[in-house]
């Protein structure tokens, strides 16, 4: 049997690595994009995540939505796009300041479940044709007590 070429074993063995350090390196952005949260005694704590946000996973409709969560938005909103998937109905025209100045979009109404066991039905939400991600707003967050503290925010149930 004859022997492979030196500079194919040096390429095989510099393949090999590649890809490993590929593998890891997805791995961890993967690990880094996961949600993470727990319960915790009668509260609900999210970690920060990897983009420095915290993002807290539910559902629309029945369908699984990863929100982040933004303590200064007054409204929940989506993105159009994803409005659109939903099916949903636009109730009224809206203008919305947001950090790139006014948008215009509109209001819709969605039944929202949060992990955790938070639920509103029939919430009015803002639908924004260029807003990237689903944002969770006061208007469901504050019905919540929430600290935030060492790269967690905690949520102690609902507000009295």
């Amino acid at each position: 049997m004859r022997e492979l070429p030196r500079s194919l074993k040096i390429a095989t063995v510099w393949l090999v690595l590649g890809t490993a350090l590929f593998l890891a390196v997805q791995a961890f952005l993967a690990a880094g994009r996961q949600t993470s949260w727990l319960i915790e005694g009668s509260g609900l704590v999210l970690q920060r995540q990897g983009d420095g946000h915290f993002h807290w996973p539910g559902r629309i409709n029945g369908r699984q939505i990863e929100f982040l969560v933004d303590t200064g938005a007054t409204r929940t909103a989506l993105p159009g796009p994803l409005a659109e998937q939903l099916g949903l109905e636009p109730e009224r025209e809206v203008q919305s300041a947001t950090a790139g100045g006014i948008a215009t979009g509109y209001e819709a109404r969605v039944d929202l479940v949060l992990e955790g066991g938070i639920a509103v039905q029939r919430l009015r939400v803002t639908v924004l044709p260029d807003l990237r991600s689903p944002l969770l707003g006061m208007d469901v967050l504050g019905r919540m007590r929430f600290t935030q503290q060492d790269g967690r925010l905690t949520f102690e149930g609902p507000s009295r």
